[in-house]
């Protein structure tokens, strides 16, 4: 029996399609899966991301796409109803967020520079949750940031007002939707290309003209994201702001960092250390939050806290972060302590320099 046309079934074919469509997609996430479980296999298990920060890091930076998507995908339909092309605005404004699944798959997220700063932030957040069983105020005193809100200096005051703000506004975004992203600009910059770009994959028209038009609302969108960004809210800038406008003198700042534990605020915390040991707030959180407890211990010492100082908090940070470790500290303490201020900080002299600057290092220190 011949076969006609007519006696095809076109939505068979779509079908087909739409079956061989997910094929290839399958297909691409299991080659992704292989490849994240090969990465996985190795890795030293001490170096692997443990499954809590990994579930908050995914959730944390999502809500960062999702509030930069809404803005810019409400702006952008704006323009394009402007425009005269409501039918290309409609799905714009009314679909469901994408844009975190895409960057995520696309591989972005593995930007060094981006995914560094989300993992100091998840582990700020994971550490201040396991700092209470082990620090405590000495007594019923009122917080550090209480009392320096109330500072008689108006300028420290209103700095730590700023801090208790920040972190208010990071607890309630961990707790439900952003109100606001507070990133530092250069993030801020590559996610907001990133969403633009993950919107762009999904909505644009195949039309050229409508495609181009589409894409001048987006860019648009992208410009007016960057504009009303400002960095200087965010914990970490209002937590350097403080200690700069608190300027506290050495022997202030063993307690400062102890009062700081005390209160979990650990941002407030690596601001002191960054200050101490005068280097960027990133070089800061690496030594507090990557895990590598000699080098923290030396970075206390470095700071110029005493044995006491160096015992009480390097105990508590490894009993939070590390407690595998806490003995360790127990059995070098003394040699920790033999290092001077100025030996200490030349045996971390690498892990002092900015982020980026030995990342560069050892890119090329590589290709030799």
């Amino acid at each position: 029996m011949s076969i006609t046309r007519g006696d095809m079934n076109d939505g068979g074919f779509e079908s087909a399609s739409q079956m061989l469509a997910r094929r290839a997609g399958d297909d691409a996430r299991a080659a992704r899966r292989l490849a994240a479980a090969q990465a996985d296999v190795r890795a030293d298990p001490a170096d692997r991301l443990a499954e809590r920060d990994l579930i908050l890091l995914r959730e944390t930076i999502a809500k960062h796409c999702a509030l930069i998507e809404k803005d810019m995908r409400q702006f952008a339909a704006r323009r394009l109803v402007a425009l005269g092309l409501p039918e290309i605005a409609l799905p714009l404004a009314e679909g469901a967020p994408t844009a975190f699944d895409a960057i995520s798959a696309s591989g972005c997220l593995a930007d060094a520079a981006f995914l560094r700063a989300m993992l100091h932030r998840v582990g700020a957040e994971t550490l201040a949750h396991a700092l209470p069983a082990i620090t405590d105020a000495a007594d019923d005193q009122p917080s550090l940031l209480a009392r320096l809100a109330g500072h008689q200096d108006g300028v420290v005051a209103d700095a730590a007002t700023a801090l208790l703000a920040a972190d208010a506004r990071r607890r309630d975004a961990l707790a439900g939707p952003a109100s606001r992203n507070d990133l530092a600009a250069e993030d801020q910059h590559r996610l907001v290309w990133w969403v633009a770009a993950a919107i762009r994959l999904v909505f644009a028209p195949a039309d050229l003209r409508e495609g181009a038009a589409f894409d001048r609302a987006l860019t648009e969108a992208a410009d007016r994201a960057l504009a009303a960004h400002d960095e200087s809210e965010r914990a970490e800038a209002c937590a350097a702001r403080l200690v700069h406008v608190l300027a506290p003198a050495p022997f202030e700042r063993s307690g400062l960092m102890s009062d700081a534990l005390a209160d979990r605020r650990v941002t407030l915390f690596i601001a002191l250390l960054a200050d101490a040991l005068r280097c960027d707030y990133g070089a800061a959180a690496a030594l507090v939050l990557d895990h590598g407890a000699a080098r923290l211990w030396l970075a206390l010492r470095a700071a110029g806290l005493d044995r006491a100082a160096v015992a009480r908090i390097g105990f508590a940070l490894a009993e939070a972060d590390r407690p595998g470790v806490v003995e360790e500290l127990a059995d070098q303490i003394d040699t920790v302590m033999s290092f001077s201020e100025e030996a200490a900080r030349a045996a971390i002299h690498g892990a002092l320099l900015p982020p980026d600057f030995g990342t560069a290092i050892r890119a090329l220190d590589g290709g030799r």
